[in-house]
């Protein structure tokens, strides 16, 4: 699954730059040098252009029979070029990638970013086992602690407030019980966290997106101002503190056969941001957790409601803890005993200028423009590619796109030539 005009990189010796380029177009690529490094002379770039699926099985066909494309048929050296393609997908997956941990340069002495680790000097391994015990012997007892009073007090306090009627003084105290709570709970995990462009908040009556890397993305917002919340029932703890919320915030949770009608959800939703006196909803428009390299496609439902929309982006610092969420690997309280014995959650986080549907632009579009600005704030890679590919299957269609491209092109040259 890589985009059609992926560049191939290559370090090579100053002798062979020209060789390999040679080599390429007689592969049938159309190659150019892009950059050799003044100062390294061992070092240079060479991009593979963008070439169409005719030009490709021209090159192929040329070099390997007598036949050309305009022969109307299937020729056995085709299939060359799909194999080629597939290998080439395969290598460069710019997809799956995107749901495993962010490589890391070097070793930030947790022993989860380097699993092949092993005894290189007994000066590192004395710090790695004192990292061990500091995080572990007291950072993290100190963190659970943390975590355990601020979940409590959000619980009780939200549940007391719920009483009082709705008014100014119950929206106040609301307000000052979740950011408490909240705050309370980004020390548990000693998150660091930059805030950019404030004034640029999002307000009462909008909706605010932003990338999703971690269920904590919740509370590095939150902890910086109140929100809406948007999600599924849950049972257990989490229901218990859902339920608790709602009394003292009306943020907005779906029963779970609610969840797929799309209508119902919309109409929710438009119901909120209609009263100027509710809070901004949040929401994450990807629908899945993605490791903090690139955002991929933003669903279009938050984007047909008609209201203002505040970009922001989030972008983490692996160095220091990666906080990304592999939920097809890890559970919710393994992934957060994970980022409570990090050394620390490191992460800056911009307000854009808030956006709004121009004229003539659909929902898609418009969610597109949105993702395309939080990318290149973030320095986040922008993916066309849909995050349910995480757990499900590519979609046939894809497959039936170049079906009918390579068919098009047989019955495309047969026409040309009866008309001729």
């Amino acid at each position: 699954m890589s985009h059609p005009a992926v560049n191939i990189y290559r370090t090579l010796k100053p002798t062979n730059i020209s060789k390999k380029i040679d080599e390429a177009k007689g592969l049938g690529h159309k190659t150019r040098l892009l950059y050799t490094n003044e100062n390294d002379s061992f070092t240079c770039i060479i991009a593979k252009e963008p070439t169409s699926l005719e030009e490709e099985i021209k090159e192929i066909r040329r070099s390997g029979s007598n036949k050309d494309l305009d022969t109307p048929e299937f020729e056995m050296s085709d299939i060359f070029y799909f194999c080629r393609k597939g290998m080439e997908t395969i290598m460069d997956d710019e997809v799956t990638k995107r749901f495993s941990g962010e490589e890391l340069e070097s070793w930030n002495l947790l022993t989860r970013s380097n699993y092949n680790f092993q005894h290189i000097s007994l000066r590192l391994t004395v710090l790695w086992g004192l990292g061990v015990l500091i995080r572990y012997g007291f950072l993290l007892p100190l963190r659970v602690t943390l975590a355990f009073t601020g979940v409590s007090l959000l619980v009780v306090l939200t549940t007391m407030v719920g009483f009082l009627p709705n008014g100014r003084m119950k929206n106040f105290l609301s307000q000052k019980v979740h950011l408490m709570c909240y705050r309370i709970c980004v020390r548990a995990l000693t998150a660091i966290i930059t805030y950019h462009d404030s004034e640029n908040k999002p307000k009462n009556g909008g909706i605010c997106v932003a990338n999703h890397t971690s269920p904590i993305d919740v509370i590095i917002l939150a902890s910086d101002g109140c929100y809406a919340m948007v999600g599924q029932v849950h049972g257990g703890l989490m229901g218990i503190i859902q339920r608790s919320m709602v009394k003292a915030c009306p943020h907005i949770w779906f029963e779970r056969s609610e969840v797929k009608d799309r209508h119902l959800v919309a109409k929710r939703l438009s119901d909120h941001v209609q009263d100027k006196s509710k809070l901004p909803i949040l929401i994450f428009p990807e629908g899945t957790c993605i490791n903090n390299t690139s955002v991929m496609m933003f669903k279009k439902g938050s984007f047909e409601i008609g209201t203002t929309v505040y970009p922001v982006a989030i972008k983490y610092d692996p160095r220091f803890g990666d906080a990304f969420w592999n939920s097809s690997k890890f559970g919710m309280v393994n992934y957060l005993l994970r980022m409570m014995s990090s050394w620390a959650i490191v992460c800056s986080v911009w307000y854009l200028p808030p956006m709004t549907r121009e004229e003539g632009e659909d929902a898609v579009q418009f969610a597109s423009r949105v993702k395309s600005a939080i990318a290149r704030q973030g320095g986040l890679v922008d993916l066309l590619w849909d995050g349910g590919l995480k757990r499900g299957k590519v979609k046939d269609t894809f497959k039936e796109e170049q079906q009918k491209l390579y068919s098009k092109m047989l019955v495309g040259n047969q026409e040309d030539r009866s008309r001729s």
